[in-house]
C-alpha cells in the first residue's frame, strides 16, 4: 500500500490500498490490514471490491473457508451473494441489508452468485469487514444473522444519507450483535452535500468508495480507494463537490486491550490457538457446509497485498 504525504492538520497520512484480481476478474481492494496499519479500532480486514461485471454463466464463486476469532460483516451496493454456513444458515444479500456471521470458535461458510443470477448475468459492487472479537469473546459460539434493509436504521437530510451498519453514532443504534465498541457506516453524499464526522469513538477513518470528498477549511479532495485516518477527538466535516456525489464508509471503535494476530482467515490473540485452526482445516476437523462441494486450501504462507 502506497502513502501519499498529506498536510492536513489532524488527518494522518492517506493510504492507498493495493488492487488485484480475485474470483473471475473481480477486483479487490484490501484496506486492511496493510504495512502501515494492522487495525482501526477493532476492525482487521476491510475489503472492496467492485463494481464487476459478470457475463451470463459467470460469477462469483468463493468456496467453504473457516473463520476464528472474528465477525464478518458483507454490505452490498450493488448486486447479490448466497451464503451457506456449517450451521445450515442459506441466506441471500442485496443492496442495503446485512450479513453478520460471527465466527468465535469456529465457522465455514461459502459466498456464491445465485444460480438465477449467473444464468442471467449480474453485478457485483460492496464491501466487507472483519472485526476482531474481544479475548473474552474470541471462543463465543458460532453464529449467523441477516438484517433487511427497512431494520437498518437511516437519516437522510439535505442531500445527505447517513446508513448506520453496526454500532452507534449520530443518535441511531444498530441492531447488529457486536462485543465491542464500534461504528461502521455508509455515507452518501450528493453534490456539495456536508457531513460532520462524530467525534466519539478513539480510532476513526473515512473511505472512500467512490466519487471524492472535500474537506472543509482545507484544500485539496480525496478520491475512490483513498483511506482518510482522522485524529482522536476532531470533528471534521466533509463535503461532496458540487454537482457530483461520493459514497463513504466510516469505520472505528475503541482498540482493543490485546493484540490480534493474523493468519489467512484466521484471527486470534494467541498464536498457539491460531495453529491450532490451521491445522485443524489442513486435516479436515472443521465441520462441513450442507449442500456445499469444493473446499478453499490452506495457503502455503502467508499472503501478500
Amino acid at each position: 500500500m502506497t502513502i501519499r504525504q498529506s498536510d492536513i492538520v489532524g488527518i494522518d497520512p492517506l493510504r492507498q490500498p493495493a488492487m488485484r484480481d480475485f474470483a473471475d476478474g473481480l477486483k479487490v481492494r484490501r484496506v486492511l490490514p496493510s504495512s502501515n496499519r494492522l487495525m482501526i479500532g477493532p476492525f482487521i480486514l476491510f475489503d472492496h471490491f467492485g463494481p464487476a461485471v459478470f457475463d451470463a454463466g459467470r460469477g462469483f464463486d468463493m468456496d467453504p473457508h473457516p473463520h476464528i476469532g472474528i465477525a464478518a460483516v458483507t454490505y452490498l451496493f450493488d448486486g447479490e451473494i448466497i451464503h451457506r454456513d456449517n450451521l445450515g444458515e442459506v441466506q441471500a444479500i442485496r443492496p442495503g441489508e446485512i450479513n453478520w456471521t460471527t465466527a468465535g470458535s469456529g465457522i465455514v461458510h461459502s459466498e456464491r452468485t445465485s444460480p438465477q443470477a449467473r444464468a442471467r448475468g449480474s453485478n457485483l459492487f460492496g464491501v466487507q469487514a472483519w472485526v476482531a472479537l474481544p479475548s473474552r469473546h474470541e471462543e463465543v459460539a458460532a453464529h449467523f444473522a441477516h438484517y433487511g434493509a427497512p431494520e437498518i436504521p437511516r437519516i437522510c437530510a439535505d442531500g445527505a444519507e447517513f446508513t448506520l451498519i453496526a454500532g452507534v453514532s449520530d443518535g441511531l443504534v444498530s441492531p447488529a450483535r457486536t462485543y465491542s465498541d464500534l461504528v461502521f457506516a455508509e455515507i452518501v453524499l450528493t453534490g456539495s452535500a456536508r457531513y460532520q464526522v462524530k467525534p466519539g469513538y478513539r480510532e476513526r477513518a473515512i473511505y472512500v468508495v467512490a466519487g471524492e470528498i472535500e474537506v472543509m477549511g482545507q484544500l485539496g479532495t480525496f478520491g475512490e480507494g483513498e483511506l482518510i485516518m482522522l485524529a482522536p477527538g476532531g470533528e471534521i466535516v466533509l463535503q461532496a463537490p458540487a454537482f457530483h456525489a461520493a459514497r463513504l464508509m466510516l469505520i472505528g471503535g475503541e482498540p482493543l486491550c490485546e493484540p490480534r494476530y493474523i493468519h489467512w482467515n484466521f484471527v486470534s490473540s494467541s498464536v498457539e490457538r491460531i495453529e491450532q485452526a490451521k491445522a485443524d482445516w489442513r486435516e479436515g476437523r472443521f465441520p462441513a457446509v450442507p449442500g456445499e462441494h469444493g473446499l478453499m486450501p490452506l495457503p502455503q504462507e502467508e499472503s501478500k497485498w
